[in-house]
């Protein structure tokens, strides 16, 4: 009896170890597993790389007073880092082909393009050296180079990135070599009809490409309008008899309110009063695509017309006559105009809209 008591003691001593042994083993396969379960994802860069996608010009020529228009939207391919985490993109450029100093013209980009203005490009010409004065031996033709930088995480330590080649882009400097000469004639508009009213200063007429023919864009009220020259009563023409053909010191013109074009005939002594409106409309403008149109107001020291104006997420176009018989849209979204062109897209907010109908450019900027 004795003998068979000690074994059964042995025998569970044994079994505690056991017991004991399997517990620490489970404990170390659980520790095991939850250390498996904390995956670390660690971003890489893409090996399709990043390029750009946009076709550019032989050369961009650059002249301040477009500064507003678009030079060029520089479009690239996204990049998957392999993580789920929202992915930027910067855009930089250079005067030099190694990138020793860089201008980052856009950063913090969630999409895939960023579009640059000619201001942007003039500033990195002159800063290339540079310059459109014909007088100065610095040439007026270069390169300018742009990378788009594509990156993850937040600062120096955690972030992962890639950058494309360089893409040079020829650029010239239009040199000025003449003054240009001002449209606006001596001749101008006066009445109680005109914004002025008879004591002027008078509503312009400015040139045509016939050197004998110039015209006014006015504003009236109802009234009476003469022309005259060089905003004096020296000379002044009115129109006796209302037939058209004006006469030195003639009769008052009798018009009604509204928007007009007059146009005079120096030589011949002739004119015409026509109603006649530049103006923005569609889905984005305050009256939608029916109009009327959000006019717009001439300045004939810039040959141009403009307005401010509040629109909203949508569609526009330029249109004269608030009717479609002469209409200017913009085919590329480039700031060039083609008559019945596509839609211009915009964003809602208020804006100074400016167009010039001789150069056909326009620029939309924000307030």
């Amino acid at each position: 009896m004795f003998h068979l008591t000690v074994k059964n003691n042995k025998y569970k001593q044994m079994k505690k170890i056991s017991l004991l042994l399997l517990a620490f083993i489970a404990t170390l396969s659980f520790n095991a597993c939850s250390d498996d379960d904390e995956f670390t994802f660690v971003a890489k860069p893409d090996p399709e790389g990043i390029a750009f996608e946009n076709t550019v010009l032989d050369s961009y020529p650059l002249e301040a007073s477009n500064g507003d228009n678009l030079a060029e939207r520089f479009v690239w391919n996204a990049v998957d880092f392999g993580v789920s985490t929202p992915v930027f993109y910067e855009l930089q450029a250079s005067t030099t082909t190694g990138f020793e100093g860089i201008t980052v013209l856009g950063s913090n980009l969630s999409e895939t393009n960023y579009g640059v203005t000619v201001t942007n490009m003039l500033s990195l010409a002159e800063e290339a050296g540079l310059d459109n004065d014909p007088e100065t031996e610095a040439p007026n033709t270069g390169t300018l180079y742009f990378k788009v930088r594509a990156y993850v995480g937040s600062n120096g330590g955690n972030t992962v990135e890639q950058f494309s080649d360089s893409l040079p882009i020829n650029v010239e400097l239009v040199e000025n070599t003449e003054e240009v000469e001002s449209i606006v004639t001596t001749w101008g508009l006066v009445g109680d009809a005109t914004p002025n009213g008879w004591d002027g200063p008078d509503v312009s007429f400015v040139k045509t490409e016939d050197p004998d023919v110039i015209i006014a864009y006015a504003n009236l009220i109802e009234g009476e309008i003469k022309i005259r020259e060089n905003n004096d009563w020296a000379l002044n023409y009115g129109d006796t008899g209302a037939d058209g053909t004006l006469e030195e010191g003639g009769d008052n013109i009798q018009v009604e309110a509204g928007s007009y074009k007059v146009t005079f005939n120096t030589k011949e002594l002739t004119y015409t009063i026509e109603p006649f409106t530049w103006g923005l409309v569609g889905s984005a403008t305050p009256n939608g695509w029916d109009g009327p149109d959000a006019a717009l107001t001439y300045d004939p020291a810039t040959d141009s017309w403009s307005a401010t104006v509040t629109l909203v997420d949508g569609e526009m176009k330029f249109r004269q006559n608030n009717e479609w018989v002469v209409d200017y849209g913009d085919t590329g979204a480039d700031g060039m105009l083609e008559q019945g062109g596509d839609n211009i897209a915009v964003s809602g907010g208020n804006y100074n809209v400016t167009v010039s109908f001789t150069k056909l450019t326009y620029t939309l900027e924000a307030q």
